[in-house]
């Protein structure tokens, strides 16, 4: 299961820390959310390979200098989910930062309100009484929540343990998607298509659902999520055996102009993706 978030990079760490040491909480989450918006804008995925790392260092001591400090939270949490899931390939070094990624989400829907703590152990029932009690205006802590779950199910893989969570975070999702479908350009969508393609029909997978959800998202997005198109035809194209459609959706995204405010890093890395199942499609098929 691929799920791909925006990394932030931090160029000249050591003056930014200097210069934020004096800085108050509202001023480091100002900074977090400029400097994300400034690297989803960015072109070179090997700069940003190369930034991210010290960029979570910086976040590491924001967090444990205000620990309670939810909005910081979220940000860390984000940024340990995405950098694992597009750049991180050991195993072992995956499954502790997914790891972080998650008590991080865990950690700080806890702190806005007390009934969302211990998410992950409370009965399935009473977790989807909680996850149905969510509002629009913490939509944010939900979908990080979930996609940092499903980044922690991603990093271990074989695991059934961690595979019977994946109804969590189908539920998280869905509530999402009742609270606003349009929320980060659709990308619910691309996750809701993710987790029905996972299985074929004839083991309970429901690709006609998938489908629909990777066509919403490229429609909410106005066709600018390239990496919507890529899931789509990795995941449900290979699933159904459709050639023609998946070289046709690889194709469009190879021919489309990668710069778009806020899709510009995520849709290189789409470029890069739909090359790599071009080739491999040769075989598949």
């Amino acid at each position: 299961m691929h799920i791909f978030r925006s990394l932030i990079f931090i160029p000249f760490l050591g003056l930014i820390l200097v210069s934020c040491s004096s800085m108050i909480s509202s001023a480091t989450n100002e900074m977090a959310k400029n400097l994300s918006t400034a690297i989803t804008n960015n072109d070179d995925l090997a700069t940003v390979k190369a930034g991210a790392p010290a960029y979570l260092l910086m976040l590491d001591s924001f967090i444990a200098g205000d620990p309670n400090d939810s909005n910081m939270l979220i940000t860390a949490a984000k940024l340990y989910s995405a950098y694992a899931g597009v750049f991180v390939k050991d195993e072992l070094r995956a499954k502790r930062l997914t790891q972080k990624s998650l008590d991080f989400s865990l950690r700080a829907n806890c702190l806005i309100a007390e009934d969302r703590c211990n998410l992950k152990t409370i009965q399935f029932k009473k977790f989807e009484k909680i996850i149905e009690q969510f509002e629009p205006e913490h939509i944010d802590s939900l979908f990080t929540l979930g996609s940092s779950w499903a980044g922690w199910i991603q990093s271990r893989r074989g695991n059934w343990n961690a595979a019977a969570d994946l109804a969590r975070v189908t539920k998280i999702i869905k509530q999402v998607l009742l609270l606003d479908d349009k929320y980060q350009s659709g990308q619910a969508h691309v996750y809701m298509g993710i987790l029905n393609t996972l299985l074929p029909p004839a083991l309970g997978g429901k690709p006609k659902i998938g489908k629909d959800h990777f066509e919403k998202a490229i429609q909410i997005s106005q066709g600018k999520n390239l990496m919507a198109k890529v899931l789509y035809a990795e995941k449900y194209a290979r699933l159904i055996f459709d050639q023609e459609l998946h070289d046709k959706l690889l194709n469009q995204v190879l021919k489309a102009e990668p710069r778009y405010d806020g899709f510009t890093l995520t849709n290189m890395l789409a470029h890069e993706q739909a090359k790599a199942l071009l080739i491999s499609g040769k075989e598949y098929f």
